[in-house]
């Protein structure tokens, strides 16, 4: 018996979901679990050098095993005949009509929303592992600093590092709004969003700021030449990790950073940081508005 795990992930016109893909994965755990030999198809869009359908010869497989997502469309009724000549299962899927191609097409449906026996989605059982969550937060183009921007190409080099990170990316915004939901509306609600990160990565200086804020470990990139507000920020606040622009497109500095960041010495770092001139702004505008205030 050798099975072939098949899903709209496998499909180059489909897409991955995550509900599609670790669904997927319980299968291919049950599968290992009863000790049956098995190959999951990825579509060469989400996954270039995996197994792709394309190089699935229906020969190999004794049957093909659909999982998650409707059964119905083109696509689906196309595997019934490159497969034709396995047993085909759906298990897991949405049945939108019963009557559909590719719906009778499969030997036995296995569905999560026939109403008399609904049955819970695999993707509930299926084992994950924790990654970091860290916020990601980009400056503007900051027009103001002419020939010394170099936001482009930092948050090009930036983009294509982390999209290599195995984390969860979670896009920040400093920017208020009371008119869109995507959007915190009060500073409060965005410290609350730093306090539950496990790191931050930014080129702007309130980034820098809300995630120390929160004891938060932040790396810190400076998007202009020379050095900006970003490495005045980071100076002020004792923290270390802080990239130059001239430096940030060399990956294996922002790796060694990100290590840092992410190690014991980085986390307690930020969590123990402290501010013993936070309110040096606050002071000397007292004192200029009251002399020898705060003398």
């Amino acid at each position: 018996m050798r099975v072939l795990v098949t899903g709209w992930s496998s499909f180059v016109h489909g897409e991955a979901t995550a509900g599609d893909v670790l669904s997927m994965r319980r299968v291919g755990e049950t599968l290992a679990g009863a000790g049956i030999a098995y190959e999951t198809a990825w579509s060469p869009r989400f996954r270039p050098q995996a197994l792709h359908l394309d190089d699935a010869d229906s020969g190999r497989y004794t049957h093909l095993v659909f999982v998650c997502g409707p059964a119905h469309g083109e696509q689906v009724r196309t595997l019934h005949e490159r497969y034709a000549s396995c047993r085909r299962i759906a298990v897991g899927v949405s049945v939108l009509d019963p009557a559909d191609a590719a719906v009778t097409g499969f030997h036995r449906v296995l569905a999560r929303d026939d109403p008399s026996t609904a049955r819970p989605d695999m993707s509930v059982s299926a084992g994950t592992s924790t990654v970091p969550v860290i916020g990601v937060v980009f400056a503007p183009g900051q027009a103001e600093y002419g020939s010394a921007r170099r936001h482009d190409s930092v948050h090009d080099a930036l983009e294509r590092w982390l999209g290599g990170l195995d984390c969860a990316r979670l896009p920040l915004d400093t920017r208020l709004a009371g008119d869109d939901w995507r959007q915190c509306r009060t500073p409060d609600q965005l410290a609350s969003v730093f306090a539950r990160l496990d790191a931050v990565v930014t080129t702007r200086l309130h980034g820098l700021v809300f995630a120390l804020r929160a004891g938060v470990p932040v790396l810190a990139v400076d998007p202009v030449a020379g050095g900006g507000k970003v490495t005045a920020q980071a100076a002020a606040l004792g923290w270390p990790a802080l990239i130059p622009a001239e430096a940030a497109l060399d990956s294996t500095v922002v790796d060694r950073w990100w290590r840092w960041c992410l190690s014991a010495e980085g986390r307690d770092h930020a969590r123990r940081n402290e501010f013993p001139a936070a309110d040096s702004l606050a002071s000397a505008l007292l004192d200029e508005l009251l002399p020898g205030a705060c003398a």
